[in-house]
């Protein structure tokens, strides 16, 4: 009889490197197939916001699957301009492109710099070093990572790379070619590093001024990740012109669905027209079934102030590791809400291994980091119970 493992072995393609074999899950809680329980913070990488099953998401694929799964996006649906709506006034003023993934979400943005810049030969997109924007051919050119790239030769070209905070190097790299910049709001992947807000709002100046788009990456940090539904207006939030600020597009995935596949371009006025009939498309883009379960993910976190409950769990996590810092493991800790990265002594995945044998699922990163990312409805309790588990492992 073939087990889950020697079925992956000898069917499944092997670019990913897995460990334990998962069966079950409710809230923060899951269980491998030995019976053993983990507390998971690290949320399926930044996706499952209200944890695992959430009944509420549950009942909606249930009633919505009953009544229309699937439309091509030749023809109109509500779900789709419902939640259209919700994003548009969580953002700015604008609309939505949708599609099924942060990869998908971000080539949008790709397209929309160069159908942009189209017209006067500009194409090129300035990102940032230590970046993450996805695996496609162009996710990876984007990449500011070269371990990304290796084996993938020739790259795609139109992406140049600069240091990330350092409104000089960006301003510097801007050509006669310049369509746009993109960055992330916090670099997940790379270990949790924000941008600073001298360095939004520089760039916000810098873009208009040149007439180039400010594009960003928010499929991490998105979606109330950080406390607030993007995360430059957490980082922008104690800042005289923060609320001024807005970005030209910006790319959301992972808790939007929390679980479910779905991704969204937002892309303000007036650049939301640039991509007429026939210049950009998606199959499943938007379905019935996707757009339901968003718009219950969106209600569920909104109805039960979980923004302001993932910015407590946040500080706490922080203020708790704080003492720990200077030690024989803890080396830097920084973050927000429920994002946050740590940096110890052994690699990531080296951390992230004994941790996982402690009962804690975390989610490796960069170097030396691993990030927690719990939901957003962790209990107190829960969280207490990860703290004391990794206070043990930082000690």
């Amino acid at each position: 009889m073939n087990t889950t493992k020697s079925l992956y072995d000898q069917y499944v393609v092997p670019s990913y490197s897995r460990s334990l074999v998962m069966t079950h899950g409710k809230g923060t809680e899951i269980w491998d197939d030995s019976g053993k329980r983990y507390l998971d913070f690290g949320g399926g990488i930044a996706v499952n916001c209200l944890g695992h099953a959430p009944q509420v998401v549950a009942e909606t694929l249930h009633r919505q699957a009953s009544e229309l799964i699937h439309t091509s996006n030749l023809y109109y649906h509500a779900k789709q301009g419902e939640l259209a709506q919700k994003l548009v006034e969580l953002t700015g003023p604008g609309k939505i492109f949708f599609c099924n993934s942060g990869a998908e979400a971000n080539e949008c943005l790709y397209k929309l710099a160069r159908r942009f810049g189209n017209a006067e030969g500009r194409f090129e997109i300035i990102t940032t070093l230590n970046s993450f924007h996805g695996r496609t051919l162009a996710g990876i050119a984007a990449t500011g990572q070269e371990k990304i790239k290796s084996g993938f030769g020739p790259l795609m070209t139109g992406f140049v790379h600069v240091p990330y905070n350092d409104l000089e190097a960006v301003q510097n790299a801007i050509t006669p070619q310049t369509a746009a910049v993109l960055i992330e709001g916090i670099q997940g992947e790379s270990g949790v590093y924000a941008a600073s807000p001298e360095f939004l709002l520089g760039l916000r100046k810098l873009c208009t001024e040149k007439n180039i788009l400010l594009l960003m990456d928010c499929v991490q940090c998105g979606m109330f990740r950080t406390g607030k539904f993007m995360s430059y207006e957490q980082i922008l939030a104690d800042h005289p012109n923060g609320k001024a600020f807005l970005p030209d597009g910006i790319s959301m995935a992972k808790s939007l669905g929390s679980g479910f596949p779905i991704g969204a371009t937002w892309i303000r006025t007036p650049y939301a027209d640039l991509l007429q009939p026939g210049s950009h498309g998606t199959t499943y883009g938007g379905t019935p079934l996707a757009c339901a379960v968003a718009l219950t993910v969106l209600e569920t976190i909104q109805k039960n102030n979980l923004p302001a409950s993932i910015e407590v769990v946040g500080k706490k996590i922080l203020t708790t590791l704080t003492p720990l810092l200077g030690g024989k493991h803890l080396k830097s800790l920084r973050g927000m809400g429920g994002m946050i990265g740590i940096e110890t002594d052994q690699t990531g995945l080296e951390m992230a291994t004994q941790l996982r044998e402690e009962g804690l699922l975390v989610a490796p990163a960069g170097g030396n980091n691993f990030r927690l990312l719990p939901p957003y409805n962790v209990k107190e309790e829960e969280v207490n119970e990860a703290l004391v588990i990794l206070t043990r492992k930082l000690s």
